[in-house]
């Protein structure tokens, strides 16, 4: 399985139909609060332009593009952490997730009541980003509370480094400052790893416009006071994409250019992502298929080798590579074999954005 999202936002936000959009499902949407209480999930396809140029010069059998699995879970409410609405039990479906996007209201629309009764996006963040803050140091109040006794009963030098670590985290959490910020070294990241905090993964903020002016305005004004924080906010037209689905795709394009819209909420999504997790694509071809793969970047070749299978990892002797640049000046896999451009590369090779690599290795 490839990266794992959660969506999170306020009732009445449009995550949901944010949700939609991406997956291309049909989630239940409704204009009352807490329409979705099981999460709803789906797995998507990454558009890569490169794959479908490597498929028409490698013509394999099959074609695998990499995947996203994203989960909408129930609106979150001021106060979910003590109780209110659904309360915050529900955030420990998207724990395990790589990264989150938290859906942000900037559209008006009378038959979909906001649930503080006006669009004011930048208190919906607020609230929103205090809700996982809050739920994140319920689980380190948790976890200390066991700690103090531990650590009085047992000198354990781990145990100690831990309960350093998370009083760290209070402190921040408790300043209003989500985990993301803290700077850790790589030990203390790996103390915290397993806690799976929310706030410590990447985050995407996703505004939900429409086409009115205010909404516009509203998303300047936003953009600006996300900026100064360091934040980026990536403006997505839900409703009006989800209306274009319903025209041919080659007539999707224009009508998007027209309305000023940079790119496809999907595609914008995945650019983020894949950019705040520092991951590249890597390309395996073989007898069976021609396959897309997420790696992070700095990755050396026994690690891309791993995805595809964990006994190429351990087997690992060779990797014979080219990147996508290249093959598609040379024009074929054979071509460039002849003229010697796919190299050998070993184990302290550093796989590249694009490369597309055959793996030798020893079975086990």
């Amino acid at each position: 399985m490839g990266l794992k999202v959660g969506i999170v936002g306020l009732p009445n936000s449009g995550k949901t139909t944010i949700f939609n959009l991406l997956v291309k499902s049909k989630a239940p949407v409704a204009s009352y609060p807490f329409c979705t209480i099981d999460p709803n999930m789906g797995i998507v396809e990454v558009p890569d332009g490169r794959l479908e140029v490597l498929a028409s010069l490698l013509h394999p059998p099959r074609v695998a593009k990499a995947v996203i699995e994203f989960i909408d879970v129930a609106g979150l409410v001021e106060g979910a952490s003590k109780g209110e609405g659904l309360g915050n039990q529900f955030l420990s479906n998207i724990r395990g997730v790589d990264a989150v996007i938290e859906v942000i209201r900037f559209f008006g629309d009378e038959k979909v009541p906001h649930v503080l009764g006006e669009v004011n996006p930048l208190q919906d963040k607020e609230i929103v980003d205090l809700e996982l803050m809050l739920s994140d140091l319920e689980v380190i109040e948790r976890r200390l509370e066991k700690l103090q006794n531990l650590t009085k009963k047992v000198k354990d030098e781990q145990l100690k480094l831990e309960k350093e670590v998370l009083e760290k985290g209070k402190h921040w959490l408790e300043e209003g400052k989500p985990l993301r910020f803290l700077k850790l070294k790589e030990e203390e990241r790996e103390i915290l790893k397993p806690y799976q905090f929310i706030t410590i993964k990447p985050l995407i903020y996703v505004a939900n416009l429409d086409e009115r002016e205010d909404s516009g305005k509203l998303f300047e004004e936003a953009k600006q006071e996300l900026e100064k924080e360091g934040e980026k906010i990536i403006p997505v037209f839900a409703k009006l994409e989800e209306e274009l689905e319903e025209i041919p795709p080659e007539e999707r394009q224009a009508f998007i250019r027209e309305f000023g819209i940079e790119d496809t909420g999907l595609n914008l999504v995945v650019r983020e992502a894949y950019h705040l997790l520092g991951l590249i694509t890597f390309y395996t071809f073989g007898d069976k298929e021609l396959r897309a793969w997420e790696l992070p970047r700095g990755s050396k070749a026994p690690q891309a080798a791993g995805k595809v299978h964990t006994d190429m990892e351990k087997g690992f002797i060779k990797a014979e590579v080219i990147n996508y640049e290249e093959l598609v000046a040379i024009g074929s896999w054979e071509k460039a074999r002849e003229e010697g451009k796919i190299r050998q590369e070993g184990k302290d090779y550093e796989i590249k954005d694009g490369d597309l690599v055959y793996f030798r290795f020893s079975p086990r």
